[in-house]
């Protein structure tokens, strides 16, 4: 997420949200106040074991799904998103110039691969390839291929812009919103090829990235108060949803059919697919000012976004013109919802 986009949804953050629509059966079922300092971007559910890794800067913040501190390890320089490979028993986090290796097992540090003049965002696994992609904005615009088992470089993809969340279809395909163009491209995990390059207006700004992989559908959080449905077989905008303000993360759940995009106004928009072209938002999910990204447990439907109280941004200056208001200390709150 950039400076600019940051700093926007936490102003938005400011205005009440309201619920709306007829509810879908999600409801508060927890709220816990973590605590501990540093920020927060993209987090996830570990497959199969229901343990919430929430990377905050400079260690992880590891949970099980009730919200109980299992570990928090230390010593991660300034981590943005987590990525897992359960047959490895490996995680990989994207940080500054560089990919910090998990061991699940341990839950500790196991090595660290560095991305020369690289300052990965998102991350993703493709199980097909066994390859892990960083999503590169400052420093490159492109996306670098690991080889998740030795840890070597494997290779680039130029994706022309600023590169956002990405999701892969388990058949060797990566789909990534590219946010500064409005587009999806598509590129093979194998030859690093570019297959497809696709407009999708009228989303402007895709920030959060979901899949259904049945469907072949990809939902694209846009910042123009939408959520934008697309064909992944020829990129065609099939549906949008309208949604809250500050879109940073969606996610879909294969066995409701429900998909999700959390916003930093304090809103989780739950639509339903009535079919893979049509989708009726059945809930508004009133979170807390903030809650911009969110995970879904797809065991059990739990869905988690996580906040903080905020205090005034510190002046402008020429370096940072759109300044972020100021995290309170020790505010750090994790938030459950369940169906």
């Amino acid at each position: 997420m950039n400076r600019v986009r940051l700093a926007t949804w936490l102003i938005v953050s400011l205005i009440p949200a309201f619920a709306a629509s007829e509810p879908s059966g999600y409801r508060l079922v927890k709220k816990l106040v973590l605590g501990g300092d540093g920020g927060w971007d993209y987090f996830e559910v570990e497959p199969g074991t229901g343990r919430v890794f929430i990377p905050r800067g400079t260690h992880i913040m590891v949970l099980d799904s009730e919200g109980k501190q299992l570990a928090d390890i230390q010593n991660i320089h300034r981590a943005h998103a987590i990525a897992f490979a359960p047959e490895l028993k490996r995680a990989f986090l994207s940080a500054e110039g560089s990919v910090e290796i998990l061991d699940l097992e341990k839950l500790k540090s196991a090595g660290q691969i560095q991305l020369a003049k690289r300052d990965p965002d998102a991350i993703l696994y493709d199980a097909s390839a066994k390859r892990v992609f960083t999503f590169n904005g400052r420093g490159g615009n492109d996306a670098t291929a690991i080889d998740a088992e030795t840890g070597k470089l494997a290779g680039s993809v130029p994706l022309g812009g600023k590169p956002e969340f990405a999701q892969a279809d388990g058949a060797g395909h990566i789909y990534v919103n590219v946010e500064d163009k409005n587009q999806i491209m598509a590129f093979d995990s194998k030859t690093l090829k570019v297959l497809h390059t696709w407009p999708i207006s009228p989303c402007d700004e895709p920030s959060g990235l979901a899949i259904d992989v049945a469907n072949k559908r990809l939902f694209a959080g846009c910042h123009n108060q939408l959520m934008a449905v697309v064909d992944y077989t020829n990129g065609k905008v099939v549906a949008t949803v309208p949604i809250g303000k500050g879109v940073d993360a969606n996610r879909f759940d294969p066995e409701t059919g429900l998909a999700f995009a959390s916003c930093g106004d304090g809103t989780i928009t739950v639509a339903h697919q009535d079919s893979p072209d049509k989708y009726s938002v059945v809930q508004t999910i009133a979170t807390q000012r903030g809650a911009r990204t969110m995970a879904l447990d797809t065991r059990n439907h739990n869905v988690y976004t996580v906040t903080a109280q905020f205090g005034p941004p510190p002046p402008a200056t020429p370096e940072r013109p759109y300044p972020y208001p100021t995290v309170i200390s020790k505010t750090f709150t994790l938030l459950i919802f369940s169906h």
